[in-house]
């Protein structure tokens, strides 16, 4: 692994705002422990709003510089968009190769993305059929697809060598074993999610719900993982 890969992290995410949820906090340390982190956002969020004046273009745009300013707030400068149809995301092979291309590209000691394993969280809501094609395809891709030169082999042409993720940590999980206290970053991290205001009417309520998410009954406010190593 050369040195520029071992403190470089992707988070790939279905919608704008879904990383921010899921993992600011935990992104805001290792920014500050000197990584290197970037977004992948594999929708355009069209479909995010309950304005029914709208015009899904617009939200779409909108929704690109509110992930943008979410991530300046995070120390992230590096955000990139797929922008396949909210709500409409295919896992095909064409998704698959876009996948391994990032991780081939950018080439993450770590990936952070959603855990695709279940349909009902904590038993509370629905996981969005965009989160589980998107962490399906994120850890196919992780796994074999970007190690295997026989996988996508037009990126071998194009200068993109096969790569190896070393770790993967997965939001939105009703198995977590990895936690991370975010107590010292909580409010950035509502900052960051204040960044999309296209997805709350009421902000005081919704800033109110989001922080008791986090909030553990020491008072602490985690983030929950899974977590899990590919050691070969």
């Amino acid at each position: 692994m050369s040195a520029h890969e071992d403190r470089r992290a992707l988070v790939i995410a279905a919608h704008p705002d879904d990383g921010d949820f899921g993992c600011a906090g935990y992104v805001m340390h290792l920014v500050a422990a000197g990584w290197k982190v970037a977004f992948l956002v594999c929708t355009n969020g069209a479909k995010g709003t309950s304005d029914r004046s709208m015009d899904p273009k617009r939200l779409a745009a909108i929704r690109r510089e509110e992930q943008r300013e979410a991530c300046r707030r995070m120390g992230v400068e590096d955000v990139f968009f797929l922008d396949h149809e909210d709500g409409e995301l295919v896992y095909d092979r064409a998704f698959l190769g876009e996948l391994v291309r990032m991780l081939r590209w950018y080439r993450p000691h770590t990936v952070l993305t959603h855990d695709p394993t279940d349909i009902i969280i904590r038993d509370s809501f629905i996981n969005h059929a965009d989160h589980r094609i998107t962490g399906t395809a994120a850890l196919d891709a992780i796994y074999p697809a970007a190690r295997d030169h026989l996988n996508f082999p037009e990126h071998l042409a194009e200068g993109l060598e096969t790569h190896k993720v070393q770790e993967v940590l997965l939001w939105g999980t009703n198995h977590p074993n990895f936690e991370v206290d975010i107590t010292d970053v909580v409010e950035r991290k509502i900052a960051a999610l204040a960044a999309h205001a296209s997805q709350f009417t009421d902000k005081d309520d919704f800033m109110r719900y989001v922080r008791e998410s986090w909030r553990g009954p020491d008072g602490r406010y985690r983030e929950l993982f899974r977590r899990f190593e590919l050691r070969f």
